[in-house]
């Protein structure tokens, strides 16, 4: 087999596997929990359209989630430090693997110091969207 042959289903397997995103568990209570690691969004977002049409403001209670309805609000927590906020999601993301949530800067901060970057949490669905 030709080095080209393998090289696209190689690429494209490797694009599949960086959008998975961690499996959300339900626990026997029915409490939806997913974990992973959450960054949050540059600056240059600020004032840009989210994937819902909302104009992206680095200072509201709002993220990013790849699977999550538009409008869900889940519960962040570090779980480096058990701080939490409660967020809308309104935007689809994070691509990079491995993350499964972007938050707002300013909510970010509430639970970690931004020069960080990642962090390991949980997200709890309060009340999904749609």
């Amino acid at each position: 087999m030709s080095l080209t042959k393998l090289i696209l289903p190689f690429s494209f397997l490797s694009i599949l596997a960086a959008c998975s995103s961690q499996p959300l568990v339900t626990t026997a209570n029915g409490e939806r929990t997913q974990f992973g690691k959450a960054s949050y969004y540059a600056n240059k977002y600020h004032g840009r359209t989210t994937a819902n049409g909302e104009t992206f403001n680095q200072n509201a209670a709002t993220a990013a989630h790849l699977e999550f309805d538009f409008g869900t609000k889940v519960k962040v927590t570090n779980l480096a430090n058990n701080k939490s906020v409660i967020v809308r999601i309104n935007d689809r993301g994070p691509y990079v693997r491995g993350r499964v949530i972007d938050l707002s800067l300013g909510m970010f901060k509430k639970i970690a110091d931004p020069k960080v970057g990642v962090i390991d949490v949980s997200i709890s669905v309060l009340k999904t969207g749609g």
